[in-house]
């Protein structure tokens, strides 16, 4: 599975995990809403370690301009907020330099 894609699938499943805990303490959303929760941060966890990298730090760093792609169309779609001009020049920047450490030859 291409390295994009297992970060595309890990974002969701973190942007998941994490906002049902933001609905459980932000939005007075049921406690139950942990339960998915928890178990879309342990997808999010597993799907990181099918990354084809012997250091871990460079499967994160990679996955984090993924993430901020990811949390805007989050943003756009789940929130209904639209990105601005700098959501969009950061989610830029941020996707070029994954795109650098994903492809520098080692």
């Amino acid at each position: 599975m291409p390295a994009y894609l297992i970060y595309a699938l890990a974002a969701l499943a973190e942007i998941a995990g994490c906002f049902a805990f933001w609905a459980w303490l932000k939005l007075d959303k049921s406690a139950l809403w942990l339960v998915p929760g928890v178990a879309s941060l342990a997808l999010f966890a597993w799907l990181l370690t099918l990354i084809d990298s012997e250091a871990a730090g460079r499967a994160y760093a990679a996955y984090g301009g993924v993430y901020i792609a990811a949390s805007l169309i989050w943003l756009w779609l789940a929130e209904g907020v639209k990105p601005d001009r700098w959501d969009l020049t950061g989610m830029t920047v941020a996707l070029i330099g994954s795109a650098i450490i994903l492809a520098g030859p080692r």
